[in-house]
């Protein structure tokens, strides 16, 4: 394997590894959240920091987060130690440069492109178009990688 493609494979390691770290640290904040008052800790923030006070959008944030039940929390905490997991796996075998791993990222990654396509037709944005652009350039360059390493170990 050349130099070139283990840089990318490592920085797509990389990325999915902070990936990973950041849902962690979403699933263990939405842990501690389950019993408190989540629309109180959001008005004192927003009233300490000044921002969007009187923005409907922080007011739909603030309705949003009321709504919120132990159980949604608890789900979402669940949910998003789930995908840590998932991205763990992928990140650390595609730092280690596993044949597996490159058809475990193509696999999970390129399953959730049509999601991706349906909520930019719902609410289009250019960061859900981006992140479809990255997924894509992923999913091609690991079936590009998985193409070529079978015809050189051959």
């Amino acid at each position: 394997m050349k130099s070139t493609d283990t840089r990318l494979l490592r920085l797509i390691a990389s990325f999915k590894l902070l990936k990973a770290i950041l849902l962690i640290v979403v699933g263990v904040g939405a842990l501690k959240l389950i019993h408190t008052d989540i629309g109180g800790i959001v008005e004192q923030w927003v009233a300490k920091t000044g921002v969007g006070s009187g923005s409907r959008y922080v007011g739909r944030l603030l309705l949003t987060l009321v709504s919120l039940t132990p159980n949604k929390i608890r789900d979402l905490a669940v949910g998003s130690f789930i995908y840590a997991a998932l991205f763990l796996t992928e990140g650390i075998g595609l730092w280690l440069l596993k044949r597996w791993a490159e058809w475990f990222t193509v696999i999970s990654t390129s399953s959730l492109v049509p999601l991706e396509i349906y909520e930019i037709f719902r609410h289009p944005s250019p960061g859900k178009i981006l992140v479809l652009a990255i997924n894509i350039a992923v999913v091609g360059y690991l079936v590009y990688q998985i193409r070529v390493g079978r015809h050189e170990s051959a």
